[in-house]
């Protein structure tokens, strides 16, 4: 009878200690459709870049070579129907133009370690609900842009339903703070411009808001224009739970929970004009 007693404290504790957690609670749903913020256009349009028209002492079999090659690559497009990689970039990159991130079609996700159940394990934490903006012009980086990007907070799940809630209700507290987001302060190391299917690697500098608090972070980017209508690619970072006060209920079977946390944001970008 005792020892019944006894389990029955135990499991009541237990039980305690989950609605404090808030294991018990179902979490937040998304209170509205993802939709991007709109990245702010520039007063002055990128201009393309123009080559000189040939004078009248250049003109001549140079001019006509230059013509007949210009009409040989007509013919073969109008006899195939088809445009090549690099046509499509040189029809693309005279303008400068806006992609946005496909909210179902890119996916944001989280990396970090743990002891569950005295085994270390890797817990990542997935949606695809992130999106924002992209301005560029494939001829003329120099006039590239990146809007904020926005995550749905209430979104992301891990194989864990348990922890699925501590991340929503304790961690993140999703019911007051739906969103995290990132807003760019710097775009760096990109090229002077870039072909379609060309790979670039560079850096963007902002500050990246968790709840309630606001850290500056740098993710390293590789991405690649995938036709003048797509952009694909992907973003990384590390930041510490500690510098953004995200501290983990004590729960049981749960310890040591890593410090650092590896970011990742897989993005498809589509223009608005495709």
């Amino acid at each position: 009878m005792r020892r019944r007693v006894v389990m029955l404290l135990t499991l009541a504790t237990l039980l305690l200690v989950s609605a404090a957690c808030g294991l018990l609670e179902e979490p937040p749903t998304p209170s509205t459709p993802l939709e991007a913020v709109p990245l702010e256009e520039t007063e002055t349009e990128a201009t393309p870049t123009k080559v000189p028209a040939p004078t009248e002492e250049e003109t001549g079999e140079t001019a006509e070579t230059e013509e007949m090659a210009g009409d040989e690559v007509a013919a073969e497009s109008d006899a195939t129907g088809e445009v090549t990689a690099g046509e499509e970039a040189t029809a693309g990159s005279g303008e400068r133009r806006i992609y946005t991130i496909v909210a179902g079609d890119s996916r944001v996700r989280f990396e970090l370690d743990e002891d569950l159940r005295g085994q270390r394990t890797m817990v990542v934490g997935t949606s695809d609900q992130v999106t924002g903006e992209i301005g560029f012009n494939l001829s003329d980086l120099s006039t590239a842009e990146v809007g904020v990007i926005q995550i749905n907070a209430r979104t992301i799940s891990t194989d864990n339903n348990f922890r699925n809630r501590a991340i929503q209700n304790e961690i993140l507290d999703t019911g007051a703070f739906e969103f995290i987001t990132f807003t760019p302060t710097g775009v760096n190391g990109l090229p002077a411009s870039i072909a379609a299917g060309e790979e670039v690697a560079f850096t963007i500098d902002g500050e990246l808001t968790i709840r309630d608090v606001t850290q500056p972070v740098t993710f390293n980017v590789v991405a690649v224009p995938v036709s003048a209508e797509e952009l694909a690619g992907t973003a990384s970072a590390t930041i510490s739970r500690e510098a953004f006060g995200l501290r983990i209920p004590e729960v049981p079977s749960v310890a040591n929970v890593e410090d650092e946390v590896d970011l990742y944001i897989d993005f498809v970008a589509r223009s608005r004009e495709g």
